[in-house]
């Protein structure tokens, strides 16, 4: 008779959840009081830090609701997570890169040549 250990998946506890919770409401409340106050002048610096936090409360999502981590399903899962993220990422940055290099490279067309069209 074989003795597996099959273990079960972590669902997190009750404390796990209220810290998620409460990080995604203040991480989602500090860029809506950035943007509507006009805390800051430089709209650049809301974009980066508007950036910043959305992507702090991606983490924050992954390892406190989706319990993703080393430790669940001996790692693969994180491991899933990791090239889905590195596929987006490519995928995303692409298309901004093949979009860019067609709007410089396009000839522009005068006023006169478009109204012949």
């Amino acid at each position: 008779m074989s003795t597996h250990h099959h273990t079960e998946p972590a669902h997190g506890s009750k404390g796990s959840i209220w810290t998620g919770s409460i990080l995604s409401i203040i991480l989602t409340v500090i860029p809506f009081w950035l943007v509507m106050s006009g805390a800051l002048e430089n709209a650049t610096a809301t974009t980066v830090i508007i950036f910043v936090l959305a992507i702090a409360q991606i983490i924050v999502h992954v390892v406190c609701f989706l319990h993703v981590d080393s430790r669940a399903e001996d790692g693969w899962t994180l491991l899933a997570f990791i090239f889905t993220a590195i596929i987006v990422v490519i995928t995303i940055v692409g298309t901004i890169w093949v979009m860019y290099h067609m709007n410089v490279n396009m000839m522009p067309m005068s006023a006169g040549e478009m109204s012949n069209m």
